[in-house]
């Protein structure tokens, strides 16, 4: 039996299905046949792939929501250059009596000598005429900072305000019709959410890192930053040096938080200061220039019975505290508004503001949200007997 080129292809493709010949071959054979006349009968696996049209939207359909979410955020970053002179003193090997006959008299001998240190960070837009925010540890010891736009124009940016307690400072350029974010809420964030992060990290400039909100209402103790008044954002979105003042977004391309703090033994954790927090000190600092914390002059410790236990014992501190959990007060400030107010030792705090509390970073935040001056209202538990002591708030001290 002789076959066609086109009967011998089909054979052999049936022959490396499965197919063998005999009583399946010549069947073949004869649908073969019938199909010669009747295109339509082809079965669908042995058709030819027909040409798909080509789409102009196949780019924008591959877009998922993170490399949205860049695209809209994206030209808004910054990358900040910050030069800052420090002193270092000068060795005192060249206090020795050989150099001294290069300087003659011995008053003019260098006792220190400068160096100019350069810092990289992240920012991003606030507003269309050239206002940024960042944190304050990338411009600090710096008035002038210079700012590159993702497009690649440089600007010279004055910095018109920084406030270490929160890490936040905000800069100036002369610019207009410039990109700007989206503000989000950070206090509606859930554990598990998409976090995303754009900065300059190690010197590369617009990267993009992907995680999760891994968990949020981190102290400022716990992060590793006591001095700092921040509930932060923790997140496995990879932040590193550089990608400091560069925003923190969710799904939708919001931003949710100003990436911050590095904890240096910490493995794939980052942290970010909450956009609402951010923005409220931004606010002050570009209308003042400066933001006054309110401060009451207490130390204060969450209490558990072993802790309970341990005051109790100790004759020295005299205390004797009565419950097992909430916020005990270790310590008032000499002279500060608390000790003013009549805040002991041992007090066991209920309420600031009228609000319950149960850890000493829920104090902190109540207090931050008051004002410096006006009456607050704080409930204590003193010897087992409530007591509410009305406090006015100072500014908090630089040297606190």
């Amino acid at each position: 039996m002789s076959l066609s080129l086109k009967q011998l292809t089909v054979y052999l493709t049936l022959l490396c299905l499965g197919g063998g010949a005999g009583v399946l071959g010549s069947r073949y054979i004869v649908a073969e046949q019938q199909v010669a006349n009747s295109p339509e009968a082809v079965p669908a696996v042995l058709r030819p792939l027909e040409p798909q049209p080509s789409s102009n939207n196949s780019t924008k359909e591959n877009l998922n929501f993170i490399a949205e979410a860049v695209k809209q955020v994206g030209p808004a970053v910054v990358r900040i250059d910050a030069a800052r002179q420090v002193s270092q003193e000068v060795p005192e090997a060249f206090q020795h009596p050989f150099f001294r006959r290069f300087f003659g008299d011995e008053r003019e001998m260098p006792r220190q000598r400068q160096q100019i240190e350069q810092g990289t960070g992240s920012g991003f837009i606030l507003n269309s005429d050239g206002r940024l925010i960042t944190n304050a540890h990338v411009v600090s010891g710096a008035d002038v900072v210079d700012v590159t736009l993702k497009d690649g124009r440089k600007f010279e940016g004055k910095v018109l305000g920084k406030d270490t307690v929160t890490d936040v400072a905000v800069v100036k350029i002369e610019a207009n019709d410039l990109p700007t974010v989206r503000l989000g809420k950070a206090e509606q964030l859930t554990p598990g959410e998409w976090a995303i992060a754009i900065g300059n990290p190690l010197g590369l400039d617009n990267t993009v890192t992907v995680g999760i909100i891994s968990a949020l209402g981190r102290s400022s103790s716990q992060v590793g930053v006591p001095d700092k008044r921040v509930s932060f954002i923790q997140t496995d979105a990879a932040i590193n040096p550089g990608n400091s003042g560069g925003p923190l977004l969710n799904a939708k391309g919001e931003v949710i938080g100003i990436n911050t703090a590095i904890r240096a033994n910490a493995q794939g954790l980052g942290f970010a200061i909450p956009i609402e927090t951010a923005e409220r000190i931004a606010n002050e600092l570009f209308s003042n220039g400066k933001v006054e914390h309110p401060y009451l002059g207490i130390h204060m410790v969450n209490l558990t019975p072993e802790l309970r236990k341990e005051i109790n014992q100790d004759s020295d501190t005299n205390l004797k505290v009565t419950k097992d959990n909430g916020v005990v007060i270790f310590r008032v400030v000499k002279d500060s508004p608390a000790a003013q107010a009549g805040f002991q030792a041992g007090d066991i705090i209920e309420k600031v503001g009228g609000k319950p509390v149960s850890s000493a970073a829920e104090v902190q935040q109540n207090v931050e949200i008051s004002e410096v001056g006006t009456d607050l209202e704080v409930e204590v538990n003193r010897q087992g007997k409530i007591t509410t002591i009305v406090v006015k708030p100072g500014a908090f001290p630089a040297d606190e």
